[in-house]
Formats: structure tokens, C-alpha cells, sequence
């Protein structure tokens, strides 16, 4: 948003300096991003006068001038044809810097001539394009400086053009009269009022308008009217013309600039049709798609379906609240003209304008919001400054639909201040600053300004009345000590698993990744997902279309881009959320690892190895344990169909309660992904790891026991089809109090067993708690054990 200082005057009354203003704007919340200050660069220059003035003794072209200066009288050598005797001009003097011309002056030497500094054209003062001579002034006084003559007989040559940030929810300060309503807020002078004309229309209007159906409820809430004949088009008038060019907008005729204007100045885009180039009357409605129109930029748009647009009896004229149609578009030849100020739906705006790729003024604001309390005030206002400019004869307004009811008021409570932001404000000076923002004070209610629609709850009053008094007062006070010693912990138990989980993975040598949530429907659906109920309505790619099922396609991918540039030996993992669904609570927290190559580099004193599936059995136990998982877990197979059908295993606590997976990928997963295998995985759930029964801050007590271990070796000869798991726990199960741990350390199959069986051998360890074991205790529990396992296996005690 750009507007000139003087501009700002036209509605501030204030003598608040520039820099005080700049600052006050930041302060505000409405961020200054440039200033041009044509005084600035024009400070150096003082006026001067021609006391005399002479042919150059070597160039026709040229003349040598005594120039009367606040230092004395110079000699200039000067070429402009207006160089004479008599004229006040503006100097340049050795050692100042010409920005036209982007030269530090210095004495010289023209043709045999010393020349002390220059006289000045308006190009090198970037004043304008004139280049022709150099300024002739009527009037000033011999060392004045330039820049005052400026300030008082031409101050739009030093006006400064100030550039603001606005931020979304700031729509009223797109427009210069409520950027002077907060500085007005702030303290640094007075709103000044503005006439509200009412112009009596002449007769009724030839042209209606009529809003469709579909259109008004969405579309167009209402549009206000008139005609304006026998106007007398032409450039706009001076001041205008200056005003617009300040901010980058070029002059293009007075109708039109009277549009430009009001959409600056009061942030109210208006338009205005050639009412002789308009066939009967008007309509709003939707446009259908593949309709087509010729915008005022001379550029052709194509509709989408049900962008609102209007109409007249020869088709479209004009897309609604963004850009006019060319072919009713305001010439120099215009008579008479249809006026039109309209309150638009914001969101069909945006849709529409970003469908047509159009950025103009009118679909900035238009989108934003603009004052819809002001609609009908604007069109007495528009109409009465283009029959100062332009003359005419208004008709009476028609208006189609109602202007919408932004009424709406919230309590304020002096106290929320300072519990929101820290600050005490007294009670009267938040009422005052609600007041000069123009809020309507009535007890201890807040009714909101049309021009606010930000402005939504009782925070929001605090918000303002905050950053009126400024947040760069807010005095730092440090948080109250806590009454004990050790705070409670702010984490959750799942967290704090998350975060031990995270922290094991990376001491066993994998690297974290963090990859998107979202993956493609070919990579979901290898891993179990890719349905309609996991699709993203809006994906940033067409290869993240899909929440992902599973954390393993992220790091697959990750691992096929390392691969590619010749990295083959992964640790890799990664903690987060996979999805099973698009329902809140449909997901769950994974960390997944995974390895594929080596264990590690060529080396002369120990082999390296491929990584295998008790690699990731390893890893995967490792987590379990240091997140709390019971140590008598149990591995079943029927894993999902992404893993190896004969290399993995889930950790369970039980047939259902599955705490986490491990294993190899399947090679036809691997091959999808791009992926040189084999390659080794895990999944550990945190969630499905019981909780600890009882809740302690401390450690459980050590236990040591002082009795002797004994352990036992027993070898069984069973059918090839029997799991190792079956045997191992049926063993444990003999005598739970005094069997410790089972292991399998051997296993034989063939030879002298016969065809379909094997020998299965294991370490039973026992270790008392009350006495030391003798031999018959020890024979006994062998019995027992012997006695489970055949029960459980049917096969024998190998001899």
C-alpha cells in the first residue's frame, strides 16, 4: 500500500514529523517498507542567479556564465539553449551528487573554460523528463534552498511516497483515511471530517440492474447504480494526476482516476461502463464455463464455471469485483457514464481471480473486504467528484439486494489487558482508543465498526487497544518461582517414550530422517493404504497424494535417493505418525528402522558382513527395552505382506497384543521402490507397550542374588515343522519361579535323525532364591522339563 504524506494530511491533522509518523506505522502493527524522499536528494541544491552570459570562445553550443551565488559569483560553462542573463536557476555546486545523472560534481575544464558546478535541469533533479534547459524559477532568492522553494510553490515535486506491509486481517488500512485512523488512535494528531455529499438525481435511471438467484447468495450482496450524462471526459485535473503517479498508477482519464482515487483513498473499488456502449440492462450472475471476455488490459480470459460476472444484452461486460470488460470500457469520447459500487462475496473473489490469474487493485481489496456500511455513501461521493471534474446530469441510484449487517458488539473487560498481554492500561485510556478507532462505546460494550471484520471476540478489543498503546512498552517480568524444588514433568509418558526411543535408535548407529506424511498412492498401496479415506483433497504433488499407511515408505525412498548417488551402506529410522485413516484417532506413533548393505567398512583386522534379520531383531529388542517393554516377550510370524513370509517376526506380548515387527523386506517391495536389497527393518509401536503398574519417580531396587546359578543343556529331537518358540517355552513353563532364562544354541537337522526331523538343543538356567540347589532338586526340574516339552512338541530327549 502506497500513499504520499501529503495525501495522509488530507484526512490526519497533524504536525507529527516524517520519521515520527514512520515510526508510529511500524509500531502499529502496519510495517513501513520503503520511503522515497525527494527532499532528501534534493537538499543540497540552493538557488542562484545569471548575472551574465557569454558565447564560449571554442564551441558554439556553449556558453560561459557568472552565476551569482550564496558564496559569490562562479563561472559556469552551460549548454542549454535557456542559459542566459536575468534567470534565477537552480545550482549545483562542486562536491554535490546529481542523482539524475548519478555524478559527484567537481571543478572542470570545458573546452579551456574553468567550470565551478553546474545549473540544473528537472531530469538530472529527477524532477521530471524535461531535459530541454535548465529550470527557470519566477521567483527566490539568491542561496535559498531548493528544496524550500519547493515546499512552498510546488510541494508535490517533495512530497514523500510512503510503502506499508498490510497484513490479512487489516483490510480497513488499504485505504489512506484508515491508516490516518490509527495514527489519529495513537496520539499523533486528529481525524478530519469528510463531507458526506447527497446528490439529487435528475431522473431515473435508464439502466437497471437485476441479480440472479444462484448469485446473490455467494456472489453479490448488493449493487448500486447510476447514471451520469452529458460528462465531458479528459484528463484528470493536476492534483490528481500527481496523487496517482506518487503511488505507480498511471493517469488515464478523469473518469477512471476518479475510480483509482476512491479505491486508494477510502479503499472502494468502483467501476465505470460507457453507458452508450451498454446494451439494455445489467445482470449478475454465473458465468458458465468457457465463456470468454476482453478485459481492460486487452487481454482475453476464459471462465471457469460459476465465476460471477455481468452481463448485458450482448453478453458479458465485466468480471465482478476484479476487472471491466474492454468493450465498455471509458474513452476520452465517453458522454455518458453508468457508475457502479458493489459488495462482492470475498471468497468467490479470490476463487475467481486466482482461475483468471488476474492481480488487480480491485481483487486485492475486493477479497480482503472492504466497508460494506460505506457502499452507498461511496456512489454520492464518486458521483460528486466527477461532476466537479467531468459535469453531468445524475439519475437517481438504483440498488439490487442489501448492504450486509456487520452489527456486532463484545464486552470489554479493562482487566483482560493485563492478563493477555502484560500491560497496564487505566480503563478510560482503552475506552478513548477504542472510541478514536471508531468503536462505539455504549457501558461496558464494544459495537464494532463496519470497516473491522477482523474484529471477532473480546481479545481481539485487547489486541487493539495493545498495539495502540504500543507493545515496545511491555516491561519484561520474570515468571514467579515455583513453590517446589523440582517441577512436575511437562511431558506425557508417550512422549517421554518417544523421545527415549529416538535417543536409542541414534546411539546404535542410525541416522534420523524426517520425511513428508505424505506419500504417493503406488508406495501407499505396497504398504496397506492408498484408499479414498487417506487421499489429501488438495496435495502439493501428484506424489503426495496420500497419508502415509506406514513410516517405511518414506525411508525406502530416502534410502533409493542415497543409493543413486552411490551411499549403499543405511542406517536409517524415523519417528512420527502413520495413518490408517482420514478420522482423528486414526493413526498411530511408529519408530521404524532400517539397514541395507554392510555392518561395516573393508577392514584388515575383521570382515565385514551383510546385515540380516537378527540385526533388526536386535535393534528392534534394544528399543522395546529402553521403553519400558516386559523382557519375556514372544516371536510370532503372519507379519504384513511387505515382509519376508519366512525372514521376520513379531514382538508380542501374546497372539494380539503386538508390540513391534522386524525382519527382511519382501524383494518384490524392494524392486517397486527402487531399492538395491536386501534390506532389513523394524517397527516398534510405543503405545502398545504396557504401562508400568505403579508410578515412581525412582528406579526399582537392584537385586542381587547370592545363591548359585546352575544351568543345564538338553537337546530334543522333534518334527522339522515344530518353531524353536513352542519347545523354548514349554521349558520355561516346567517352574516359572525357578527357571530364568531358556536359550537355543544349536540346531541339526539330517544325518542320522532321518527325513522331517530335527534336533533342537537349549540352556535351561536356574537360579535359586531361598537355597542352594542339589541334584535331586536339579533332576527334578529336568524331569519336568523334559516332561513339557514332549507334551507340548511331542519329540524326545535326544541321546
Amino acid at each position: 500500500m502506497k500513499f504520499t504524506l501529503s495525501w495522509l494530511k488530507e484526512h490526519l491533522e497533524t504536525e507529527a514529523s516524517l520519521d515520527e509518523i514512520l515510526y508510529a506505522l511500524t509500531d502499529l502493527g502496519l510495517e513501513v517498507e520503503g520511503v522515497e524522499d525527494p527532499a532528501s536528494k534534493l537538499a543540497s541544491f540552493t538557488l542562484a542567479k545569471v548575472k551574465h552570459a557569454e558565447q564560449h570562445p571554442d564551441a558554439d553550443r556553449l556558453r560561459v556564465c557568472t552565476v551569482e551565488t550564496d558564496e559569490g559569483d562562479k563561472q559556469i560553462v552551460c549548454g542549454a539553449p535557456n542559459a542566459r542573463e536575468g534567470i534565477t536557476v537552480v545550482l549545483c555546486k562542486p562536491g554535490d551528487y546529481v542523482p539524475g545523472i548519478d555524478v559527484t560534481l567537481s571543478v572542470g575544464n570545458i573546452r579551456g573554460v574553468e567550470s565551478h558546478g553546474m545549473m540544473a535541469s528537472e531530469r538530472e533533479l529527477e524532477l521530471s523528463d524535461e531535459h530541454n534547459g535548465i529550470i527557470e524559477l519566477p521567483s527566490g532568492e539568491v542561496g535559498e534552498k531548493f528544496t524550500d522553494w519547493l515546499a512552498a510553490n510546488d510541494p508535490a515535486k517533495v512530497d514523500p511516497v510512503i510503502e506499508i506491509a498490510i497484513t490479512p486481517n487489516r483490510q480497513d488500512a488499504l485505504g489512506v483515511r484508515g491508516i490516518a485512523r490509527d495514527l489519529a488512535a495513537r496520539g499523533l494528531g486528529e481525524m478530519k471530517p469528510v463531507d458526506e455529499p447527497r446528490v439529487e438525481g435528475q431522473f431515473p435511471s435508464p439502466i437497471t440492474v437485476t441479480i440472479d438467484d444462484d448469485a446473490a447468495t455467494d456472489g453479490c450482496e448488493v449493487f448500486a447504480g447510476r447514471l451520469i450524462k452529458g460528462v465531458k471526459n479528459g484528463p484528470s485535473p493536476e492534483w490528481l494526476q500527481q496523487r496517482l503517479k506518487a503511488i505507480g498508477l498511471r493517469p488515464i482519464s478523469a473518469l477512471v482516476d476518479v475510480t483509482n482515487f476512491f479505491t486508494y483513498d477510502r479503499n472502494r473499488p468502483l467501476h465505470v461502463f460507457d453507458a452508450d456502449k451498454v446494451q439494455g440492462n445489467l445482470r449478475v450472475h454465473r458465468a458458465k464455463a468457457g465463456d470468454t471476455l476482453i478485459g481492460l488490459d486487452d487481454k482475453e480470459y476464459t471462465f471457469p464455471e460459476g465465476a460471477v460476472v455481468i452481463s448485458d444484452d450482448n453478453g458479458i461486460e465485466s468480471i465482478g469485483g476484479i476487472m471491466g470488460g474492454l468493450a465498455t470500457g471509458c474513452t476520452e469520447e465517453t458522454v455518458n457514464v453508468f457508475l457502479e459500487a458493489a459488495i462482492w462475496d470475498a471468497i468467490q473473489i479470490a476463487k475467481t481471480g486466482r482461475a483468471l490469474k488476474i492481480n488487480s487493485d480491485a481483487r486485492y481489496r475486493n477479497e480482503r473486504g472492504i466497508d460494506p456500511a460505506y457502499n452507498m455513501q461511496a456512489i454520492e461521493d464518486a458521483t460528486q467528484m466527477i461532476l466537479d471534474l467531468c459535469g453531468g446530469e445524475p439519475s437517481n441510484v438504483i440498488v439490487t439486494g442489501t448492504v450486509p449487517n456487520t452489527d456486532r458488539a463484545y464486552k470489554l473487560d479493562a482487566a483482560r489487558v493485563q492478563s493477555l498481554v502484560g500491560m497496564e492500561i487505566p480503563e478510560s485510556e482503552q475506552r478513548q482508543t477504542l472510541t478514536r478507532l471508531g468503536f462505539r462505546m455504549e457501558g461496558n460494550m464494544a459495537h464494532v465498526p463496519s470497516w473491522r471484520p477482523d474484529v471477532q471476540g473480546p481479545a481481539d478489543l485487547v489486541e487493539e487497544v495493545a498495539r495502540v498503546a504500543s507493545l515496545t512498552k511491555l516491561e519484561p517480568i520474570p515468571l514467579a518461582r515455583p513453590t517446589v524444588s523440582v517441577p512436575k514433568p511437562t511431558q506425557t509418558p508417550l512422549q517421554r517414550r518417544e523421545t527415549i526411543a529416538r535417543r536409542t535408535a541414534a546411539a546404535l548407529g542410525y541416522n534420523e530422517c524426517v520425511t513428508y506424511s505424505f506419500i504417493d498412492r503406488k508406495s501407499a498401496e505396497l504398504f496397506g493404504g492408498g484408499s479414498d479415506a487417506t487421499m489429501l483433497d488438495n496435495p502439493i504433488s501428484s506424489e503426495m497424494s496420500h497419508m502415509r499407511p506406514d513410516l517405511l515408505p518414506g525411508l525406502l525412498q530416502a534410502a533409493a535417493r542415497n543409493q543413486a548417488r552411490g551411499f549403499h551402506d543405511l542406517a536409517l529410522f524415523e519417528c512420527g505418525p502413520a495413518f490408517m485413516g482420514g478420522e482423528p484417532g486414526e493413526q498411530r506413533l511408529q519408530i521404524t528402522g532400517l539397514l541395507i548393505g554392510r555392518t561395516g567398512p573393508k577392514d584388515v583386522h575383521g570382515a565385514s558382513r551383510a546385515v540380516d534379520v537378527y540385526d533388526a531383531k536386535a535393534d528392534a529388542e534394544a528399543v522395546l527395552a529402553a521403553i519400558g517393554a516386559p523382557a519375556k516377550a514372544q516371536i510370532f510370524r503372519n507379519g504384513e505382506a511387505w515382509w519376508h513370509p519366512g525372514r521376520h517376526g513379531q514382538v508380542c506380548l501374546g497372539p494380539k497384543k503386538v508390540l513391534g515387527v522386524f525382519g527382511e523386506l519382501h524383494p518384490k517391495v524392494l524392486a517397486e521402490m527402487d531399492v538395491k536389497g536386501p534390506a532389513v527393518a523394524f517397527t516398534v509401536w510405543p503405545e502398545e507397550v504396557p504401562m508400568p503398574k505403579k508410578k515412581s519417580a525412582t528406579r526399582p531396587a537392584l537385586e542381587l542374588r547370592d545363591l548359585q546359578a546352575v544351568e543345564r543343556d538338553f537337546a530334543f529331537v522333534v518334527d522339522d515343522t515344530v518353531e524353536a518358540l513352542t519347545l523354548v517355552n514349554a521349558a520355561a513353563g516346567a517352574d516359572k519361579a525357578l527357571i530364568e532364562d531358556v536359550r537355543v544354541f544349536d540346531q541339526f537337522i539330517g544325518g542320522s535323525l532321518g527325513e522331517g526331523k530335527k534336533s533342537i538343543a537349549i540352556t535351561v538356567r536356574l537360579q535359586p532364591t531361598e537355597k542352594t540347589l542339589k541334584e535331586k532338586d536339579i533332576e527334578a526340574v529336568a524331569a519336568k522339563i523334559v516332561e513339557k516339552v514332549s507334551k507340548a512338541t511331542g519329540g524326545t530327549l535326544r541321546g
